[in-house]
């Protein structure tokens, strides 16, 4: 069996800076992790591989230093790293990402599981592992939690909801998005970083993987981010001190004296 995990780069600070013409986040010079999501589906498709025999496939699409989140999830088991990277995939949404991530699949052409982690913690979107799977039509289980079984054309697993979770058989291949609850990712081995120190990563641009060029970057993106600003700081509140009594009439007080203002 052939597994596939599609990890991406995401800054390692809540102080991201946007760049004001493209409106998209300045990545040049931010220390890069793996999105920790992501860690997650690189944790299932290694015990995949340990139990069920085949090959781990890690591909991040994003600018040269993905190369080092490539390299770090060799460390932990991935057999191979390839770098989807191009000026032409500049400013994509979830929507070009996906299509993009799908080509270098087709490219790739065997797979029986195609993992992600279930969000990106720079986007929080969810989007590109449906998209992926709406891209290659393929059959999809997201928010997995466990895998119970697995053959060689059927896989079984639990999909988590807000007020529990449901089992759900599909046919393979398809497209898994996973949360944490599904395992604990493992630490790099010596043997591990030295692999991963000396592991040839596979580098695809655009022309390697025959997209179509209306359908990349920030001219083919359908989400438009018009603006970007930061909210303006909430006024300090009102404490109330006193028995409960006494804060409820005050606190009417102030609601009947803010109704007055804003009618007059």
């Amino acid at each position: 069996m052939n597994f596939v995990v599609c990890i991406k780069q995401v800054p390692d600070t809540v102080n991201v800076k946007i760049d004001p013409k493209t409106n998209t986040l300045i990545r040049e010079g931010v220390v890069s992790i793996i999105n920790p999501f992501d860690m997650y589906a690189i944790e299932e498709a290694v015990r995949l591989k340990e139990k069920l025999g085949g090959k781990v496939t890690a591909i991040s699409m994003g600018p040269p230093q993905a190369e080092n989140a490539l390299r770090d999830a060799i460390a932990v088991g991935v057999d191979q790293g390839i770098l989807v990277s191009d000026r032409a995939f500049a400013g994509s949404d979830t929507w070009t990402t996906s299509y993009t991530l799908s080509m270098a699949l087709k490219k790739i052409g065997d797979y029986t599981i195609i993992l992600c982690g279930k969000q990106a913690s720079d986007g929080d979107t969810a989007q590109v592992g449906p998209g992926i799977a709406a891209h290659l039509d393929l059959p999809q289980i997201t928010y997995v939690r466990k895998i119970e079984t697995v053959d060689a054309k059927h896989i079984v697993a639990e999909r988590l909801m807000e007020d529990g979770f449901e089992v759900i058989e599909s046919p393979l291949p398809c497209v898994l998005t996973v949360v944490k609850e599904i395992n604990e990712p493992r630490l790099p081995s010596l043997k591990g970083k030295l692999a991963a120190k000396k592991a040839q990563i596979v580098h695809w641009k655009a022309a390697d993987l025959a997209c179509d060029s209306a359908k990349l970057g920030l001219d083919g993106s359908p989400t438009k981010v018009m603006k970007i600003f930061t909210p303006t700081p909430r006024q300090g509140g009102i404490i109330f001190k006193g028995e409960p009594d006494q804060m409820v009439a005050r606190v009417v007080e102030k609601l009947k004296d803010a109704v007055i203002a804003a009618a007059s």
